[in-house]
């Protein structure tokens, strides 16, 4: 029998409008800065539907509705849990954007994504929320180095 591993679980939201537009923020707290979806952690109890919800709100100011899983990011932590990140797409949305204390949030036409400073990984990881035939994005320790699979 094997042993149960602890998880952290997360999400991080694609939203979407009919002129080719996303939304973006530029994170500055902790260490994973830069250019990314808006997103954060799952509270003990919570759906995980609801949890995306809630942090696209705390984050953007914007109410989403019906948001549909896309993939999943996965890796294993210094402390050896596994971090899971739900991802999530919404192109159903209301409200009025505003920043929060996680960064500045900002509409742009997709095409100029790769004009700005990304997270790491961030564009690698966006080919599992836009390409239907990718849903995992893996990341793991090989021969003592960083590596990466897009599944």
């Amino acid at each position: 029998m094997s042993k149960p591993e602890k998880a952290i679980f997360t999400n991080m939201c694609m939203i979407y409008d009919s002129y080719g537009n996303i939304l973006v923020e530029e994170r500055v707290k902790g260490s994973w800065r830069g250019i990314a979806f808006p997103g954060g952690h799952v509270e003990p109890g919570e759906a995980f539907t609801d949890s995306v919800v809630r942090e696209v709100r705390e984050e953007t100011g914007l109410k989403i509705e019906h948001p549909t899983l896309c993939g999943v990011k996965q890796f294993h932590t210094e402390a050896g849990e596994r971090y899971v990140v739900f991802l999530y797409k919404s192109d159903k949305f209301s409200g009025e954007l505003s920043s929060s204390a996680e960064g500045r949030v900002f509409w742009i036409k997709r095409e100029e994504l790769k004009n700005y400073p990304l997270a790491l990984d961030f564009e690698a990881l966006v080919r599992v929320f836009e390409d239907d035939e990718i849903s995992e994005f893996f990341c793991y320790e090989e021969d003592g180095k960083y590596a990466k699979r897009l599944l």
